[in-house]
Parts: C-alpha cells; structure tokens; sequence
C-alpha cells in the first residue's frame, strides 16, 4: 500500500471530490485491520517512493512525469500504463521489503 499526501491532492480542485469520497483513511484502517486479524504483513510505501515514476524495466527515474501523462515511456523501449507500472514497483518494493525482513 502506498502512503499518499491525501491533503496536497485535497488541494487540486479536479481531483478533490473524487479523493474525498473514496475515504483512504477508512479504507487503510480497515486494511490495517482484517490484516492483522488475518496475521498478513500489511507494508506501506513512503509517499516519496517514486512508484509511478520508476521504469519497472531499467530502475530510470522520470523526474518530469506529469499527472496528466497516463503512458510512460522511458528511454530504455520501455511502454506502459502509468497506473500499471506503478502497481508493479510496489509489487517488487513489497517483495523486497518482505525479504529484509525475513532475513534480518
């Protein structure tokens, strides 16, 4: 799960209402919640990973994506959806996390 700054998106007047009314406070607490009533690690990224703006193929950082570019292309070929290529970078973040943790 990735740890968003709810109050800057609140600030964009085109995505306020949307944010507003999917409740991502409630939805983490109840994650956090049947999570650990399950004994599943629940593993939170820092909102400063930069999930939507890493290749998932070559680890380069696009620093100037905008929100309004849905399809990222990196240098290395590498052509995909946005949202998609951020699920993946949590993916593999998530995986990595939870192997640091089991060897430590």
């Amino acid at each position: 799960m990735e740890d968003l700054n709810v109050k800057g998106i609140m600030k964009n007047r085109h995505l306020s209402k949307a944010v507003q009314q999917q409740c991502f406070g409630e939805f983490r607490r109840q994650i956090e919640y049947k999570s650990a009533w399950n004994n599943i690690p629940v593993i939170i990224a820092d909102r400063f990973f930069p999930s939507s703006k890493l290749c998932s193929c070559c680890g380069n950082i696009k620093k100037d994506l905008k929100l309004s570019d849905r399809i990222y292309k990196c240098e290395c070929g590498n052509v995909i959806d946005r949202d998609y290529q951020a699920s993946l970078n949590l993916k593999r973040y998530g995986e990595t996390t939870l192997e640091q943790q089991s060897v430590s």
